[in-house]
């Protein structure tokens, strides 16, 4: 068996590490691609699939989509899904699938998705007028200025005023860029995060901010500690993956006054702190999903 790593980063990262230790385990042939160096080729006799200019990979069984990378421009990034899709028609099993990365990859459309599927998520509204978003602001108190596209927590903004929500508002207007807001729910200075691979739910973690801050990103020093993995959590977070058909998802589950909501879903999940606060490494799981998703 054949599966490539796809991720945009030089060196290949701790999970992308990971992931190809769990293959090489199970006695498949692992490779690490940079999207940068794919090269999609098209003629009148063929379509094929390049690492780099000669190297075809029609062979490949699977590949395991560890991040699109840091995309500066539409054209870029519709060519990194381009040639996903392409690995898809060619018979490649891709983990997670393009669609569903591309909807978890968007904070706007993963929120419709999930009411879609009737679980909780905070309220949210999305606008391009900077003074639309002031008055919601002025209605929902506290909120969360976040990018539309966006990970590990980078460029959000917890606004306590209008005049925060204005300045912010108005920068992302200068830029042609909508303003994502999220009325502020928290209950405690922590939110959940679930593992899923498959159809099974690996565990749960508490993530807590740092001290003097608010983001519970691990990324950004949040401390991890094992949760209790209840059966409403477990539906939650299966609810959550399957409505995003998405094969292997970390879910960002926060603690409201009336009961969880859904802040997020991850297409491509870290796991550095679930690791260490369960002592389940999720590359091993993963690993089996693929190959066995790829003898079917």
């Amino acid at each position: 068996m054949r599966v490539a790593i796809i991720h945009e980063a030089p060196v290949p990262t701790s999970s992308s590490r990971q992931l190809m230790m769990a293959f090489m385990k199970r006695a498949a042939k692992v490779m690490y691609l940079r999207f940068s160096r794919l090269v999609s080729h098209a003629s009148s006799s063929d379509t094929w699939v390049g690492a780099g200019p000669d190297v075809r990979l029609d062979e490949l069984d699977a590949v395991v989509v560890r991040g699109l990378g840091s995309v500066a421009t539409l054209e870029t990034l519709l060519r990194r899904v381009n040639i996903l899709r392409q690995l898809e028609s060619q018979g490649t099993v891709v983990v997670n699938p393009v669609d569903s990365i591309m909807m978890a990859r968007d904070k706007h459309r993963t929120i419709l998705e999930l009411r879609k599927a009737g679980l909780s998520v905070p309220e949210t509204a999305v606008v391009e007028d900077v003074f639309d978003a002031v008055e919601i602001a002025k209605k929902w108190g506290k909120v969360v200025i976040k990018p539309l596209i966006g990970s590990m927590g980078y460029g959000s903004i917890l606004a306590n005023d209008p005049d925060t929500v204005f300045n912010v508002g108005r920068l992302l207007q200068m830029h042609g860029l909508p303003i994502y807001l999220q009325k502020y729910v928290r209950k405690y200075d922590r939110d959940i995060r679930l593992f899923v691979v498959g159809d099974k739910v690996l565990g749960a973690v508490y993530r807590y901010c740092p001290e003097g801050t608010w983001k519970t990103n691990v990324s950004q020093g949040a401390r991890t500690e094992i949760a209790e993995l209840t059966p409403e959590l477990v539906e939650i977070s299966l609810g959550a993956a399957k409505a995003l058909k998405l094969l292997y998802t970390g879910v960002d589950v926060g603690e409201a006054e009336d009961g969880y909501v859904i802040y997020e879903v991850n297409a491509t999940p870290q796991w550095e702190g679930f690791m260490r606060a369960t002592g389940i490494n999720p590359a091993e799981h993963i690993a089996d999903l693929v190959i066995e998703l790829s003898k079917r």
